[in-house]
């Protein structure tokens, strides 16, 4: 039999329906299986020890759901007769790297809760679910749930900050708790991406809804680990990902004109079955919705411990000096630092071969 080659991710145009949108609104792959315990404060950084206390004693608060009584108690599900006041949420705000995800999925795991009345998705996820359900499906879909996480809780444009505002304001009346990771305190949403000023009423109410945590420390993927290795050449790309199964090949500008016509929420059906990503010529992106489209791409690949190969420039030139000093800053230096971790796991894969 032929050898079909390695796959190719510009070959793939996902679509995902509505009721498998609803259905991954779980922890990915890989923090499937952390939890609390497993996560490790820096002793120089107190606030990621206390961090842990509070989310501890948060997902205790939320009660069982073979308690109602206790439910009402916290004022969470229908059985309260109105939303209690202050904050129904907590918000992880914090540099990259410093856990924040590892976090927001053990309180996921931590909340005496059934899975199917619990969610986690990130901001991209949830918009795109508004978008496929419609919104008043939406608060009916989640309105039962006992939690709600929202990983890496941006709000890019005007649009998405009034959707949002009104859909955690629904969400909570009905009695639903939040719980948010971002790289931006929930008052500065948008700070330095559009005109905040005019949408200050909506970001005000969404921060209205969270008591910020703030997490410092540096990034733990790169804490005592040596440097990211440099890129390999075009020919050693190509002949791992002929010789690794479920492997994908793709030369890096194409891919790059291909995430344009697929919804960034697709971004991880893009990948799904795919094993390790090579990619040829990575050269610097050329403008910023290229950019923040890589982004997703980037957190999807780390969401699903997914290796990444390449020849061309290293990971650290993706962005120019202008992105990385603007309003987007936060999110291409995650990427970065994402990307790199996973060009650091594709050493395995050169040294199998």
């Amino acid at each position: 039999m032929t050898d079909p080659g390695p796959l190719s991710l510009c070959a793939r145009e996902p679509h995902v329906p509505a009721d498998r949108l609803v259905a991954e609104m779980v922890p990915p792959p890989r923090f499937d299986s952390v939890r609390f315990s497993t996560y490790i404060p820096d002793p120089n950084q107190p606030s990621q020890t206390e961090a842990v206390k509070v989310l501890e004693g948060f997902a205790a608060g939320l009660g069982g759901s073979a308690d109602p009584g206790r439910r009402r108690l916290f004022g969470f599900g229908k059985a309260a007769k109105k939303a209690p006041s202050g904050p129904r949420g907590v918000y992880l705000d914090g540099g990259y790297g410093v856990g924040k995800t590892h976090l927001l999925a053990s309180l996921w795991h931590a909340t005496p809760a059934e899975p199917a009345l619990k969610a986690f998705g990130t901001f991209v996820e949830l918009t795109n679910l508004v978008g496929a359900l419609g919104f008043q499906k939406t608060v009916q879909t989640l309105s039962g749930h006992r939690l709600l996480c929202i990983d890496e809780f941006e709000l890019d444009d005007p649009g998405d900050t009034v959707l949002v505002s009104t859909l955690l304001g629904k969400l909570v009346d009905a009695g639903v708790a939040l719980a948010a990771t971002s790289n931006t305190l929930p008052g500065k949403l948008g700070e330095g991406r559009f005109a905040a000023a005019d949408f200050l009423r909506e970001i005000q109410g969404l921060s209205a809804h969270f008591r910020a945590l703030r997490i410092d420390g540096e990034d733990y993927r790169h804490r005592g680990l040596p440097e990211a290795p440099p890129p390999y050449s075009d020919e050693e790309v190509t002949r791992t990902a002929h010789a690794t199964e479920g492997a994908s090949l793709d030369a890096f500008s194409p891919l790059l004109e291909h995430l344009a016509r697929v919804h960034p929420s697709r971004y991880g059906a893009l990948t799904d079955g795919i094993r390790a990503v090579c990619l040829t010529g990575v050269r610097p992106v050329p403008d910023q919705s290229t950019a923040l489209r890589l982004v997703v791409l980037a957190d999807r690949l780390y969401d699903r411990e997914v290796p990444v190969m390449a020849s061309g420039l290293p990971f650290d030139q993706l962005f120019s000096e202008e992105m990385l000093n603007g309003g987007y800053r936060k999110k291409y230096f995650r990427a970065i630092s994402r990307l790199t971790a996973l060009a650091r796991d594709a050493g395995n894969l050169a040294n199998a071969r």
